[in-house]
């Protein structure tokens, strides 16, 4: 079977210890396929010391506990000299490398899917990896011009049309081809990686009470509402513009598959107070099968083995249940067109 990648992330941060943390944890037990860490091995030998002596290195695992390991060693970095929080550019190299490597693994049908363990934004830029972070590194590494973020859990899932924007610059930055763009790609993600045949999707208003008729705005006449429209000409199951104030208590009651949010916090907010642990960071839109944990870097937990594992458990279900889908999901479509 092809495996899962999981990328380590920030070597300062806690994406090797919440791995892992996972694996003595018996996570990985339930995971059908292989999952193999692209990292670096002595950085993980450093954060499996934390949880335990018993660590013995092989040439392409860790065996902690008795317990498997798989590692692609793509690095080979100071682990006894790194200081948690204080990412050098050498850091800053390595996290692009294993994105890089996972993704065109992935790419090459030699993987299922990848898996990202939190990284330094500024790290990487200091690197000279010209990227605001995962999701724009690994559009260009696919070819692909837009993508959407959706943040999901077992109750709600929801997907921006705008990411990280200074809330005044969100109106300017909305237009019905975007809007339009994010309903589509959303609609056939869902189609494609998660089985949903018609996926049912809420698109918020981006002002109080949907504008109240013009009162507070006309984005949603101007905007919103015309993309919509063009989303149901294309056979969508698209509604709205929903006001966001009260939309979120009926698609956690299961009205919806997923809900539209013009701006970052709008979606987020419901998101986290639901699923604060165990949320998952999906990219939709990319040719390949692309989940994250839901958290950063938590400097302030690192090296201390306090740090939860549940999203990274979480991006690993996902991604496994994604991978499966997608396969039958293409496997059916191949057959329509033969």
């Amino acid at each position: 079977m092809k495996p899962l990648i999981i990328t380590m992330g920030d070597p300062t941060g806690v994406g090797p210890e919440i791995i892992v943390k996972a694996l003595l944890e018996g996570a990985f037990d339930a995971v059908d396929g292989p999952l193999l860490v692209a990292g670096d091995r002595a950085v993980l030998q450093q954060a499996a010391a934390i949880f335990t002596d018993d660590v013995v290195a092989k040439e392409d695992r860790l065996l902690i506990e008795g317990r498997s390991l798989a590692v692609n060693n793509l690095t080979s970095l100071p682990a006894d000299t790194l200081e948690y929080g204080r990412p050098d550019r050498a850091c800053g190299e390595a996290m692009a490398t294993y994105i890089d490597w996972a993704a065109r693994q992935c790419l090459a049908g030699t993987a299922a899917g990848m898996v990202t363990a939190p990284i330094n934004k500024k790290a990487i830029n200091a690197a000279g990896i010209d990227f605001p972070g995962h999701t724009e590194l690994l559009a260009d590494l696919c070819g692909i011009d837009k993508v959407v973020m959706m943040l999901a859990g077992e109750r709600l899932r929801v997907c921006l049309v705008t990411t990280h924007l200074a809330l005044s610059e969100v109106p300017s930055a909305l237009s019905v081809e975007e809007i339009t763009e994010t309903i589509r790609i959303t609609a056939d993600s869902l189609q494609r990686q998660f089985g949903i045949k018609a996926p049912r999707l809420a698109v918020l208003s981006l002002n109080p009470h949907a504008g109240e008729d013009g009162l507070f705005g006309n984005e949603e006449t101007r905007l919103i509402g015309p993309a919509i429209e063009q989303a149901q000409v294309l056979g969508i199951a698209a509604s709205g513009p929903h006001s966001a104030d009260t939309l979120f208590h009926f698609a956690v009651t299961g009205n919806y598959d997923a809900v539209i949010c013009m701006y970052h916090d709008q979606g987020l907010i419901p998101l986290k107070l639901l699923h604060f642990e165990d949320g998952v960071n999906v990219t939709l839109g990319l040719p390949i099968v692309r989940t994250s944990v839901d958290h950063g870097t938590a400097y302030d937990l690192a090296g201390s083995g306090k740090a939860s594992c549940a999203s990274l458990v979480a991006a690993i279900r996902v991604a496994e249940e994604m991978a499966g889908k997608q396969k039958a999901e293409d496997r059916s479509r191949r057959q329509k067109t033969e």
